[in-house]
């Protein structure tokens, strides 16, 4: 085969918490894994699900015996996804592929048929019980003959999920408050975990959560069963009896017996995370066919995608490789080790104390290094904002809540609408207080979250981070420039490429080079500080700019609280030269609008300092 001619087959699992991407040769040996966003055909419309290939698309192999990406590699595509169930179904995932991949033969198929390939191959007998966030069984006799259950989604089925155990969980604990009037332990879980106050609070998160949030609560069910909590050991030992029961019908239905010896393979977080829960399901299995054979899988489903496209694949697993290259982030200036620190764990408190002071006192010399950048990044902020158009920031991690928190700090500080600054955060709400694992790993969920806050040519778009790799935020920089929406990446890596292309490169690039951090990869530490001083930079400037501050004194302030009003009365006194108790009565007479407040009364030629 010539190096021109297409030579790779792509293979393709999508679900409900991620894809997973395996290209493979002709020889079946597995170039490169790639792993993405969820997948579901029947959520997901017809953009998503090109962003997500075409994603793929720039990260595939280069051309046999070149450096040049081309979909034309591309010679077979199998594409096993969640929700690819009718005809119809199969068709528009067809169709879809075909605009990215033309020249590709492609077969469409369910989730669940990877799973059955990769547990037993493409044509061995056994039953595949599937337990993550969703549920399902599917089971496959030695005739080829196929019997599923569940699957249905989470209103119709999805009995002994991640998703199912958290509902119960979460009703079990309403009802027992309604019942006792105390509220248990499980609900305390629940409340830390969500960092909410009280049960309206939880009330209120119910009524928007969705089913990726709620089956996140499944861990604190499962910790809570550990401690041998009742509620908790009561929804687990239900949600074994519900998958253990499916398996069983599953079983029975193909026809075989008490003796059969009968090959069963449970795949998902919940068993797979859970050995517990693991042996519980086994268990119960075994009580109905005590010669079964159960066993975790081997291969993931993406595997069996492989196999379903006719590869005699000769890896046991893919190569381990993601959506970003680990090399270009451990050559990053944030991931060196500091030769400063090297003996940080024989130092004093005292001599610790001095050595990070030390550290942060090379941040200013190294943001006023990149000045310039910076000033252009404000302009196109305020010039973006007089013009009716939005701020979004956009990070992950420790960027990303320094983003949140610096956009929720806006509308108190100079009354303007929430809509107007807002912060994105890979893993959205339940980031912000605890670790989203791989969130930021998927450039597709960066676009996604833009393109759902409603981006448009006009904004500006900030991408915040530490290492200039993060492919969660490369993502949405990219999308945001295709639409002709001006970018700006502030990162904190001199040595940071774009690597996308010039025609979706940021309009501006701030890299600041703070420097190995004092504990290695620790970015929430120089780094960290570094972006809360440029961001405040961003709006506080815009916002004087924007006529929301006279002389030093906010008089756009939003006045919610009891600090707040004493701050608006002292502005109101100090600018128009009312005494304290004429300034709050002018303030009660404006409904606490400092600025109608001045007016009415006149400002002073200047400021009292």
């Amino acid at each position: 085969m010539s190096a021109r001619q297409p030579n790779l087959t792509l293979a393709i699992e999508g679900g409900g918490t991620r894809t997973v991407a395996l290209f493979a040769d002709a020889a079946g040996r597995i170039l490169q894994r790639v792993e993405a966003g969820p997948l579901n055909l029947k959520r997901a419309d017809d953009a998503d699900v090109l962003a997500l290939f075409r994603q793929l698309r720039r990260l595939q192999p280069p051309r046999s015996g070149t450096r040049e990406r081309s979909a034309t590699d591309v010679a077979a595509i199998s594409l096993c996804l969640a929700g690819a169930r009718t005809d119809a179904d199969r068709a528009r995932a067809r169709a879809l592929a075909a605009r990215v991949w033309p020249r590709a033969a492609c077969t469409v198929r369910g989730d669940r048929e990877s799973g059955l390939a990769a547990a037993f191959g493409v044509h061995g007998a056994g039953i595949l019980v599937i337990a993550g966030t969703g549920s399902s069984i599917i089971g496959r006799d030695a005739t080829g003959r196929i019997i599923r259950a569940g699957g249905y989604g989470p209103l119709l089925s999805d009995a002994g999920s991640g998703y199912d155990i958290a509902r119960a969980a979460l009703r079990a604990v309403l009802h027992e408050w309604d019942l006792t009037g105390r509220w248990p332990a499980l609900g305390s879980r629940f409340l830390r975990a969500l960092v909410l106050n009280d049960i309206e609070q939880l009330v209120d998160w119910s009524v928007a959560a969705p089913k990726g949030d709620v089956a996140a609560l499944a861990p604190e069910v499962f910790a809570a069963w550990h401690r041998r909590d009742p509620l908790a050991t009561r929804i687990i030992v239900a949600a074994a009896d519900d998958l253990a029961a499916n398996a069983i019908l599953v079983a029975r239905k193909l026809g075989w017996g008490r003796n059969k010896v009968v090959n069963f393979c449970l795949k998902g977080g919940l068993v797979e995370k859970q050995p517990r829960f693991f042996a519980a399901v086994a268990t119960r299995i075994r009580r109905a066919f005590p010669r079964a054979v159960i066993a975790l899988p081997k291969h993931e489903g993406a595997f069996g995608a492989l196999l379903l496209a006719g590869i005699a694949a000769s890896a046991q697993d893919a190569p381990r490789s993601t959506l970003h290259a680990p090399r270009e982030i451990a050559a990053a200036l944030t991931e060196q080790r500091n030769p400063r620190t090297l003996d940080l764990d024989r130092r004093s408190v005292s001599q610790l104390v001095d050595t990070m002071l030390a550290e942060d006192s090379r941040i200013l010399p190294a943001i006023r290094r990149q000045r310039r950048a910076i000033v252009r990044a404000i302009e196109l902020i305020t010039r973006s904002l007089r013009r009716g158009g939005r701020l979004f920031y956009i990070g992950a991690g420790t960027s990303g809540r320094l983003g949140v928190l610096d956009a929720s700090e806006c509308p108190p500080t100079f009354s303007v609408e929430p809509k107007m600054v807002q912060g994105i955060i890979a893993g959205g709400e339940r980031a912000l207080y605890s670790s989203v694992e791989a969130a930021e790993d998927d450039p597709s969920a960066g676009a996604e979250a833009l393109r759902c806050r409603g981006a448009q040519r006009g904004d500006v778009v900030v991408g915040i981070a530490a290492s200039g790799r993060t492919p969660f935020v490369l993502g949405a920089l990219a999308w945001a420039k295709q639409l002709g929406i001006e970018t700006i990446f502030l990162n904190f890596n001199p040595m940071f490429r774009w690597p996308h292309g010039a025609a979706t490169a940021p309009t501006v690039t701030v890299s600041v080079a703070t420097g190995p951090e004092v504990v290695t990869g620790s970015t929430r530490l120089k780094a960290g500080t570094a972006t809360k001083l440029i961001l405040n930079m961003f709006t506080t400037i815009a916002m004087v700019r924007l006529g929301k501050v006279v002389g030093n004194l906010m008089v756009d302030v939003d006045p919610t609280c009891v600090k707040l009003r004493d701050r608006a009365t002292r502005i109101v006194s100090a600018l128009t030269g009312a005494d304290y108790a004429e300034a709050g009565v002018l303030l009660e007479k404006s409904g606490w609008v400092v600025n109608d407040a001045i007016k009415s009364r006149g400002r002073q030629s200047r400021p009292k300092r």
